[in-house]
């Protein structure tokens, strides 16, 4: 029986989302590995390659790095992109003065965005 053509999915653009992550948190790619079970190799694939990974691996790099999957596997994402998840990662972990500054902050930016249009 022959194989149902389909389309493989293009993980490119997640690899580089990792990867971003990743750098971001200033984590060596050793590090995730180690902690992670996998090799450096099959990181550095899914990350410069676009390799599939394992969908255990998949869900542990999404849960790990607060990456919305939306933006990637749907035409039109809902809920959360990925930088609001980081942001919000961010903010648990924020105590209360944190917090106030930071509502602070973002009530004065969009009171200059809104002075701008």
């Amino acid at each position: 029986m022959a194989k149902r053509p389909v389309p493989q999915y293009d993980f490119k653009a997640f690899g580089a989302a990792i990867k971003a992550a990743r750098t971001g948190r200033k984590e060596s790619r050793k590090k995730v590995c180690d902690e992670m079970y996998i090799s450096p190799r099959y990181l550095a694939n899914i990350e410069n390659k676009g390799q599939h990974p394992s969908l255990q691996i998949f869900f542990e790099l999404m849960l790990r790095y607060n990456i919305s999957v939306d933006q990637f596997l749907l035409e039109q994402p809902t809920g959360k992109n990925t930088q609001r998840r980081q942001l919000d990662a961010l903010l648990d972990d924020m105590s209360d003065t944190g917090i106030r500054i930071v509502t602070a902050t973002v009530r004065e930016i969009a009171e200059v965005e809104k002075e701008g249009e």
